[in-house]
């Protein structure tokens, strides 16, 4: 991945762990390495964890930036919750995977931020 695309993917990720911080949820864990692939953030809310998915874009060219979640990646979404919850005893409740999409310009001057809950 070049690194453009690194520093907008981090700038997002940053972007949607401020957003969702800001609606009540605290943020526990970011870029969570599973055996099934990474996962953004990993956030709870009223007793319920949240593994979400965060796709930036600085264009239109390839579509909405929640079009990027295939259904690939919501398998390997779905098994890294279950990994998480599994080597995570401690935890418990209810969990759900939640996709925030974020269009922004490349100076990030005009941003708009669509948070997709329960979204797989």
């Amino acid at each position: 991945m070049s690194q453009t695309r690194q520093s907008i993917g981090r700038w997002g990720e940053n972007t949607a762990a401020d957003f969702i911080t800001q609606k009540g949820y605290i943020i526990l864990g970011r870029n969570v390495r599973t055996p099934y692939g990474e996962i953004d953030l990993v956030a709870q809310k009223e007793g319920c964890t949240v593994f979400v998915e965060v796709k930036t874009r600085t264009t239109k060219l390839f579509g909405a930036p929640e079009v990027a979640v295939s259904k690939r990646k919501q398998d390997h979404m779905t098994a890294s919750a279950e990994y998480y919850f599994q080597n995570h005893p401690d935890m418990s409740g209810e969990w759900r995977i939640d996709v925030i999409s974020i269009e922004t310009d490349r100076r990030g001057s005009s941003t708009v931020i669509t948070h997709f809950e329960n979204a797989i």
